[in-house]
């Protein structure tokens, strides 16, 4: 991508209008979405960073060097408490007293930033191969942050694991009422709904798959 990108002009939707099927001329776009108004002015605030780089950097020149420089640059406006080693609320997660530990930039703030950067930088005509916030270089500065950050807060970030659904099936004697009952819910409790026919089918988060069948 050359430097004609960096113009704010340029980004796709910027000025978008549509045309209704009658001929009544353009109306104005749809609104933009939460997430892609925050892209776009990331996207509009990276690019100034590069014009008033020393010296201006175009984005075809730009690298995972220049990201992560521009995210320490971001530090300076963050609201998060780090404490640094020798602080006594070092690994504190809720201190006592306040301290002059920096603030910096959250390390989820910044991992949202840089998916969000990403996707413009595709968007606006940037190869994949070439993405600097796909950089190698920058997965690494991110994971040092996490992990950097998450001994000096006290507060490990640690990701969300999935809860398999398993269906319990179980056959059962008919009293004569030919009911099915089919149960689905989670660990908050189980829903049922009786279809018909003499059999229990149960969905619940188990870690097993269990199949019993009773005949009399």
């Amino acid at each position: 991508m050359d430097s004609a990108s960096g113009d704010p002009s340029s980004i796709a939707g910027a000025s978008a209008t549509t045309t209704t099927p009658h001929g009544e001329g353009p109306s104005p776009a749809p609104p933009l979405s939460r997430y892609e108004s925050q892209k776009r002015r990331d996207w509009n605030t990276f690019l100034q960073y590069l014009r008033n780089h020393k010296p201006p950097l175009t984005l075809a020149r730009c690298s995972g060097a220049h990201v992560i420089e521009f995210l320490k640059y971001l530090d300076q406006f963050g609201k998060t408490k780090v404490h640094i080693t020798e602080c006594p609320y070092f690994g504190h997660p809720n201190p006592p007293a306040p301290c002059a530990c920096p603030l910096k930039q959250a390390w989820g703030s910044l991992d949202a930033l840089i998916g969000r950067l990403r996707a413009a930088y595709e968007e606006n005509g940037g190869r994949p191969e070439s993405n600097p916030f796909g950089a190698g270089a920058v997965r690494i500065y991110l994971r040092e942050v996490r992990e950097g950050q998450a001994k000096a807060r006290g507060i490990p970030y640690e990701k969300k694991k999935r809860k398999r659904s398993t269906v319990t099936v179980s056959a059962v004697s008919s009293s004569g009422s030919g009911a099915i009952s089919v149960a689905s819910g989670g660990s908050g409790g189980d829903n049922t709904t009786t279809i018909g026919g003499g059999y229990t089918v149960s969905d619940s988060l188990t870690s097993t798959t269990n199949v019993t069948t009773t005949i009399s």
